[in-house]
């Protein structure tokens, strides 16, 4: 009989934010944005442990209120704002470790992602337990080539890549970014490299209509609109 390999999400939730105050729970359409993450997390029905890494009580009981475990609160060394979020996931695997648990897999989720839906999270699952990789990460496309961007420089603007002045924009390579949503890693692969997306890691493509940094509350209405038109086209 083959063993199981266990898989955890982590979803890493601290109590501070500065731009959007209380970021992490605040009301998005209706309920706590962290919510839409746990509930995409438990739905996509390929986790062992779907838990919230926090420093925060009422962030901890809402995560419990809406299915997430919180087997323990995260240190104080990494609750500020300058915390980087992989020695985060590995504080968790290793407070695991003493609990007597082990997690070959791991999918960080972050708490503001109210586009990640449980199908995307099953595909890159799908993809990481079935491919020579040690990563996976939705990415997008950057919607106007960077190759043709500009810069302003003493008031002026000008071509950072002037040479690309008459190359079409069709005939220039595209160019991705990391969609902010979710990386589902190799746990060793993560504990080596103490990075997100490392090794070999695979992209699952995005639309630009399923993707919104949420980073000022200009963004949040933006991601509130959006996400009203994909509920609206059934696309979420």
């Amino acid at each position: 009989m083959s063993k199981h390999v266990k898989s955890i999400a982590i979803i890493p939730a601290r109590g501070g934010s500065k731009r959007i105050p209380r970021k992490n729970i605040k009301n998005f359409l209706g309920k706590p944005i962290i919510t839409y993450s746990i509930e995409a997390a438990l739905k996509a029905d390929v986790f062992d442990e779907v838990m919230v890494s926090t420093d925060d009580t009422e962030i901890a009981e809402i995560a419990q209120k809406y299915g997430a475990k919180i087997p323990f609160f995260r240190s104080s060394e990494l609750s500020n704002d300058m915390a980087m979020t992989a020695p985060v996931l590995i504080e968790v695997l290793n407070e695991y470790k003493k609990l007597g648990q082990n997690f070959e897999y791991i999918c960080c989720i972050y708490p503001c992602a109210p586009f990640v839906t449980f199908q995307r999270l099953k595909e890159a699952m799908n993809i990481l337990k079935n491919n020579d990789c040690d990563s996976t990460l939705p990415v997008v496309k950057f919607s106007y080539p960077p190759q043709r961007c500009l810069v302003i420089k003493d008031g002026k603007a000008q071509m950072l890549y002037p040479e690309n002045y008459n190359v079409r924009s069709q005939d220039l390579e595209s160019y991705y970014h990391d969609a902010g949503q979710f990386y589902c890693l190799k746990s060793e692969s993560l504990i080596r490299e103490e990075r997100l997306y490392c090794g070999i890691t695979l992209p699952i493509i995005l639309d630009e209509s399923e993707v919104q940094d949420i980073d000022t509350e200009e963004d949040w209405k933006i991601a509130e609109i959006k996400y009203k038109t994909l509920k609206l086209c059934g696309t979420i």
